[in-house]
């Protein structure tokens, strides 16, 4: 089976997704949160570099848990334009609503 290319959109929604996760982890490493999100280190330095543009859900879902993001805010960030990007904040009762 042939994956389509990706659209300039979703390489797009790729590095915006990448940008909040690095954001989100600030001074964290990068090997603790990905052993935290059971997840390889190349595989989020991949994501964070905007180099997987079309992580799968339960990926996105434990990095996000690890690193105290709602989905909803992730959704958010990356759905919209980055002009009109800021930051989301760690929204820290996410754990909770992950399960939801």
């Amino acid at each position: 089976m042939v994956r389509s290319p990706l659209t300039p959109a979703e390489v797009e929604r790729g590095q915006r997704l990448g940008a909040l996760l690095r954001r989100a982890r600030g001074e964290r490493s990068l090997l603790g949160t990905a052993l935290a999100a059971g997840v390889s280190p190349e595989t989020l330095r991949k994501i964070e570099a905007g180099r997987v543009a079309t992580p799968a859900f339960p990926t996105v879902a434990a990095i996000a848990d690890v690193l105290g993001l709602s989905l909803d805010a992730v959704w958010l960030e990356i759905n919209r334009p980055e002009r009109a990007a800021e930051p989301a904040a760690p929204d820290h009762d996410a754990r909770g609503r992950l399960a939801s």
